[in-house]
């Protein structure tokens, strides 16, 4: 939901932030109308001291705006998303946590709107976003290092801008780091309808890649399945479409997937694996069940069975949306 207001007003509890909160309004003063020499002594920032629960350890604060200086870059804010990895960092059990305290906000995009005198890359108007995680985008202004920022396109929509920096780039990884698909060959992932597997199945489409998309059942799946469709997805089902036998019968008219993306665990993944083809391999970036991933031995998942499978969590971050992991290659048999 957007709310074209400034930051001071969002004191929302964290269950309850969806969608983007631009800060300082979605149309404020242009860039040319500020300088590195009337900086104001201070901007709103939500900070959090110490980990715990986003509701009761985030904190809207007045901070002081340093100085432009040499390679620096002083920005506004934009819009800046709230995503399932901002909560995990504030709640302290995400991979790579900021030191305290620190400002919120992994992704956004914000508008240059001073530079110092050493800065080549950029000027003011530009569109940027964060090089890395943990730079702390809920906040309404900014200084950054020059080589912190990423410009961007301005033309294009501002939610595709300040969500450019996490899901898009990790599905697209995922697509064209593990196997080496081909126009015609197949993939499937659940949670579908998640951020990253929206963008799975916009790339997917555009490279000529066909979909299998997984997701809850619920009350509006017809909705969900035709707005996934518009996307670009080939296939949607539910999970309990996925664990029928007839299953079996859906891959006559389709290959079966080398690729299968999972942010679920437990008995989801189990049901992804039992689709792959021979020497498959599952991609899990995820784990929303907390549940572990499991590896059927039974004859029901051929794809486990006598077969090589290779499974790899992606465990970090080269870069920002940048995966990177660990692969580990299982060969069983069963005994004729």
């Amino acid at each position: 939901m957007w709310v074209c207001s400034t930051l001071w007003r969002v004191r929302t509890p964290a269950r309850q932030w969806r969608g983007l909160l631009p800060a300082s309004g979605c149309h404020g003063p242009a860039a040319s109308s500020y300088s590195a020499s009337a900086e104001p002594a201070r901007v709103r920032a939500l900070v959090y001291g110490h980990h715990g629960d986003p509701a009761k350890v985030v904190e809207l604060k007045n901070l002081e705006l340093a100085a432009v200086r040499g390679s620096d870059v002083r920005v506004k804010m934009l819009a800046a998303p709230i995503n399932p990895s901002d909560i995990n960092m504030i709640q302290g059990n995400y991979g790579f946590l900021p030191e305290l305290p620190a400002v919120g906000g992994n992704e956004g995009v914000a508008q240059v709107v001073a530079v110092g005198s050493n800065v080549t890359g950029l000027k003011p108007g530009d569109w940027v976003i964060p090089a890395n995680a943990g730079l702390g985008t809920w906040r309404t202004e900014a200084v950054f290092s020059e080589e912190a920022l990423i410009q961007v396109p301005s033309d294009i929509p501002l939610q595709s801008a300040a969500t450019l920096g996490v899901n898009p780039c990790t599905a697209y990884r995922m697509l064209m780091d593990f196997e080496q698909l081909q126009p015609g060959d197949s993939v499937i992932q659940n949670a579908s309808n998640s951020g990253v597997g929206q963008a799975v199945i916009q790339i997917a489409a555009a490279l000529g890649l066909r979909t299998i998309n997984v997701v809850r059942d619920r009350p509006d799946i017809q909705k969900l399945s035709d707005r996934l469709k518009s996307l670009g997805a080939e296939h949607v089902i539910t999970e309990e479409e996925l664990r029928r036998p007839e299953m079996k019968n859906f891959f006559k008219d389709m290959p079966q997937p080398r690729l299968a993306l999972n942010c679920v665990g437990g008995k989801s993944s189990t049901e992804l694996l039992r689709q792959l083809a021979r020497g498959g391999t599952m991609v899990t970036y995820g784990g929303m069940a907390k549940q572990p991933v499991v590896a059927s031995v039974s004859p029901a998942c051929p794809s486990c069975v006598c077969r090589a499978c290779s499974f790899l969590r992606i465990s970090n971050f080269e870069a920002f949306g940048c995966p990177s992991g660990r692969r580990i290659t299982v060969q069983t048999s069963s005994r004729s």
